[in-house]
């Protein structure tokens, strides 16, 4: 079948792809000398430059809105907000947009709204998503005491969940709210039996009644007093808040100049994204993942498999016989692809780098990719930067450098890769001269090591580093490392010897199959489904498992479990940390026993894990 593109007369036409692999990267050759402007920030997510010379970042675990001094790395906080529920890692208190000029600041997050209907597909009553929904609010900013207060509901009710919430917000040129919302996270990992609902176009009654679980994968337009603009695209016949849709997890948007809107999305084992998004776009997820290429990725529909999804463990390698799949050709629909891809590979590539030692996410084609900020027209800034777009990713720890046409419409060449590092890259920022480049870090997480391995060690933990152009080079520079230098390897620690005499691990059948369903509500968002493919959570199997644990205490194990999860540690019942506990062991090649493992006690440290 022939690929069908929308040309639409808004952006210049046909839009070309930057379409290659991980290997096309150039070299940086840019010097750029690097500094900390501070760090232990409870997750800092959206970085702004402001009008008043001032970084203004959320903390979305933290709750904060907070003005960084870029000079001193002195911080004030504006303002907390105690409504922010962040259960997870993919929630919290995100997106923020400025609007000084007229005294405001837009806010976005996630909050428990029990007044409003339950998400069926959270099973567990006592879960922290059953109620969880996002909102914008909208704050007055003082100038003399440089807070934030009077909070205003914009619009409430919006999706959430555990995973894929997207929730990057800004001001438009038109005086628009312009805010991202994922798929959250469906069709994969713990969520793989529910179906994506990027597709899915809200009906009139729906908005009607204010329902809006229809703008899951979707990019919204909204006014500053939260209604519909009349102006907003007709879809299925139907003017809601929905701009563009078939998203995945578009995690950033900006504007260029002409008020072209960028957008970075997210994509699955290939194809993160690099798209321009208009004014009623469909961008094909699920049924496409970058271009319609049918290269390394067909859709998978886990909830239509003829055998009941609740039986399946799910795998991005091995697919199921009975989950239906489609190629990328089959999809019928047009649709409109992106300027670029990180990364596309061939069919038949190998997603299970030995490097990652069964965490192979780290090691796929894609990036991690978190924000995308145009950078142009500037003076004195980076020479030869006149026209591109700072790409910032979370499992490569890098900005990539994507040229764009004279129109902005297109890629022009290769992308460049800078500021590699032990980190999770979550935003940036640049000062008013185009000089510096701010970056804002992920506190925790895993990345790319320098050895092209794992790591869950951040080089600089809830952070905002500054890196200030100082020159050009031949390309041959090493990665630029803060003064303290590169983090010292991790050392092996001995294993724990149990005191007393040694017992067999023991747990019942029983308790695996009702510590997998507690698992799946509580831990694989972070973990992943497969407890080696989660985002933020270090893998619980496998060889990176083996390393950790073999030889420790089971107890010691059973104690860190209680840890989780990380908003509410120790809220589970004793006996639910022993299941999961169990589910673990067995995906480890464990074998039940006709015993029960304790939920507690001395006798789990006579236990050891080997």
């Amino acid at each position: 079948m022939s690929k069908v593109v929308w040309t639409l007369a808004v952006v210049g036409g046909l839009f070309l792809c930057a379409q290659d692999g991980p290997e096309s990267v150039l070299r940086a050759t840019k010097q750029f000398n690097k500094k900390v402007i501070i760090s232990g920030l409870d997750g800092p997510w959206e970085l702004t430059w402001g009008p008043d010379q001032m970084l203004w970042v959320t903390e979305r675990s933290g709750k904060r809105i907070v003005r960084v001094n870029p000079a001193t790395g002195d911080k004030k906080v504006a303002v907390t907000i105690p409504e922010v529920f962040a259960p997870g890692g993919q929630d919290g208190l995100m997106g923020m947009a400025l609007d000084l000029d007229r005294g405001h600041v837009y806010a976005a997050y996630t909050y428990t709204d029990k007044a409003r209907p339950a998400d069926l597909r959270v099973s567990d009553p006592r879960s922290p998503y059953r109620h969880l929904y996002s909102k914008i609010v909208r704050f007055d900013y003082d100038k003399a005491s440089e807070t934030l207060g009077h909070p205003r509901d914009i619009i409430s009710g919006l999706p959430a969940g555990n995973d894929h919430n997207a929730m990057r917000l800004k001001v438009g040129p038109d005086r628009k709210l312009y805010l991202t919302i994922g798929d959250q996270g469906n069709n994969q990992l713990g969520n793989f039996c529910h179906p994506v609902l990027a597709q899915r176009l809200p009906t009139q009654e729906e908005i009607g009644a204010k329902n809006f679980a229809a703008y899951e994968g979707k990019s919204l337009r909204i006014e500053l007093d939260g209604s519909i603009p009349s102006d907003n695209p007709r879809l299925e016949g139907v003017v809601s808040h929905v701009y563009t849709y078939g998203h995945r997890n578009t995690q950033g948007i900006d504007f260029g100049p002409d008020g072209t809107l960028y957008a970075a999305e997210h994509g699955p084992k290939t194809d993160d994204e690099i798209d321009i998004l208009v004014k009623g776009g469909n961008y094909g997820w699920p049924h496409v993942a970058g271009l319609r290429d049918n290269k390394a990725y067909q859709f998978a529909n886990w909830s239509q498999a003829t055998t009941p999804c609740s039986q399946l463990r799910f795998s991005d390698l091995k697919i199921h016989p009975s989950v239906p799949r489609v190629d990328e050709s089959d999809y019928p629909k047009q649709f409109i692809e992106p300027i670029a891809t990180l990364f596309t590979v061939p069919t038949g590539y190998n997603f299970e780098d030995p490097k990652c030692k069964g965490v192979n996410y780290i090691c796929w084609p894609t990036v991690g990719i978190s924000g995308v900020e145009y950078y142009g027209g500037y003076q004195a800034g980076v020479p030869g930067w006149s026209k591109v777009l700072l790409i910032t990713t979370l499992k490569r720890g890098s900005i990539y450098v994507l040229p764009l046409t004279a129109d902005g419409k297109k890629a022009a060449g290769k992308m460049s890769r800078y500021f590699q590092s032990e980190n999770r890259y979550r935003d940036t920022a640049i000062s008013p001269d185009g000089k510096t480049i701010y970056v804002a870090t992920d506190p925790s997480g895993l990345a790319e090591s320098a050895s092209g391995g794992v790591t869950t060690k951040m080089e600089d933990k809830g952070a905002i580093l500054a890196f200030t152009y100082s020159g050009e080079g031949d390309g041959s520079a090493p990665p630029i490392l803060s003064k303290a230098g590169k983090p010292a390897p991790e050392v092996a620690q001995p294993a724990d010897e149990p005191a007393g005499p040694l017992v067999p691990i023991r747990f019942s059948a029983k308790q695996v199959s009702e510590g997998k369903k507690i698992y799946d509500n509580y831990c694989a968002v972070c973990h992943g489904s497969t407890l080696t493919n989660g985002t933020f959570g270090t893998p619980l199997a496998g060889e990176y498992f083996k390393d950790k644990w073999h030889g420790k205490r089971l107890g010691a194990f059973f104690e860190k479990s209680k840890t989780m999860p990380p908003a509410a540690p120790a809220s589970l019942p004793d006996a639910s940390y022993a299941k999961v506990v169990a589910y673990i062991l067995e995906v480890n090649g464990r074998k039940p026993t006709t015993a029960e493992l304790p939920s507690g006690g001395d006798s789990l440290n006579q236990m050891r894990i080997d």
